[in-house]
């Protein structure tokens, strides 16, 4: 007899539809979210699991939306939030107020006071932004790039500590030619006054989807540290951008090297050395095998 289905409750399927959303390659949660409204058919599940799923989702994806009123574009990011669909735009002083299910950017205020780091601190974050978009510029045709202040932003001179953080976010989306690509990285750097050092700690991640006729990804993490001397605004920054120029470089030349040594690597070791008969197949003479043959003789056909 049969096992009777179990009906999943309206809260599993939220959790489901979440971890789906919330799985989607980069650029396609928006296709994820269309099938999943169309396979729950049930609007309150599906609005449920989306709210809660596509902030999440935008964050990590570190997603870039054009601000109306030509201020630019804003980074979606934990580091620029400010509450509730409120990210800050350090580079024009701009708060973004971000429709997160749609993905878009619907209105912007001036940021106030208390929300922008102090002219001190300010003077560091700015030449350091100004290092990284050329940087960004030259790597990254298709990336966006900010600089955040998440700790001593108050800070008014010399002699007080505080951390910077990079995020450079760059796609590449073509679902018409089936792929889609993504590259995320995030640097922290210290500002250790008493000791006079720059300690940066970079998390790099790559993600790549391609899906014509099968289903391939990619997601690729790497942490790094290094360090730099503490100096004027305009040189720290300098040596900041060398840093994370240096370190993101030979990450991307280690992946193209290990993906180019994969026929003669990786595939070699899961394949077979010999098949279960331990001999060899005889591919300089495969006619004494016939698969039609075989079938006959063992079916009786044709005798």
């Amino acid at each position: 007899m049969a096992e009777q289905e179990t009906e999943l409750s309206d809260k599993q399927k939220k959790e489901i539809a979440k971890w789906f959303l919330l799985n989607a390659p980069a650029g396609e949660i928006q296709y994820v979210a269309k099938d999943l409204k169309s396979v729950l058919n049930d609007d309150d599940v599906y609005d449920e699991a989306a709210s809660e799923a596509f902030p999440v989702y935008n964050k990590s994806h570190m997603i870039c939306l054009e601000m109306p009123g030509r201020f630019g574009d804003v980074l979606v990011t934990s580091y620029g939030e400010l509450r509730d669909n409120e990210y800050l735009d350090p580079k024009t002083a701009q708060v973004a107020i971000v429709d997160h299910v749609k993905q878009v950017c619907t209105k912007v205020r001036p940021a106030t006071d208390e929300e922008l780091p102090s002219p001190y601190i300010e003077e560091y974050r700015c030449s350091l932004e100004a290092e990284m978009l050329k940087y960004v510029g030259e790597a990254y045709p298709k990336g966006s790039c900010s600089v955040y202040c998440v700790n001593g932003k108050d800070a008014e001179g010399p002699g007080s500590d505080f951390e910077l953080v990079v995020v450079i976010s760059a796609s590449r989306l073509s679902p018409q030619n089936f792929c889609n690509g993504s590259w995320r990285s995030i640097w922290n750097i210290e500002f250790v006054d008493d000791v006079q050092v720059l300690e940066l700690k970079g998390k790099l991640q790559v993600g790549a989807h391609y899906f014509e006729e099968g289903n391939v990804q990619l997601d690729a993490k790497h942490e790094c540290r290094d360090s730099t001397i503490f100096q004027s605004p305009d040189d720290s920054a300098i040596a900041i951008a060398s840093v994370i120029r240096h370190h993101e470089t030979e990450y991307l030349a280690s992946l193209e090297a290990s993906y180019l040594n994969l026929p003669d690597t990786t595939f070699k070791d899961l394949r077979r050395k010999l098949p279960v008969t331990r001999t060899l197949f005889p591919w300089h003479s495969t006619s004494q095998f016939s698969l039609t043959r075989e079938i006959a003789k063992e079916l009786g056909i044709g005798k």
